[in-house]
């Protein structure tokens, strides 16, 4: 048997059969349940600063910048 049938058989087979499960490992893993505080916490990132907005480098603060943005 040549190597590339070899190799083209073992693909087929074993390593369709491990991605799967790592497939199915990353699912249950994602919908575990104490990943939900997780995920709402990712999820509400864009909504941290609603009512001021982040501070992006030009900020006064340690760095004795006085605020001015360019």
């Amino acid at each position: 048997m040549d190597t590339y049938s070899l190799l083209r058989e073992f693909a087929d087979s074993w390593v369709m059969l491990s991605l799967f499960l790592v497939f199915i490992g990353v699912v249950f893993w994602a919908w575990r349940p104490g990943s939900r505080k997780v995920h709402e916490d990712v999820a509400n990132i864009p909504f941290r600063h609603e009512d001021k907005p982040a501070c992006s480098g030009g900020c006064k603060g340690s760095h004795g910048n006085d605020g001015a943005t360019l």
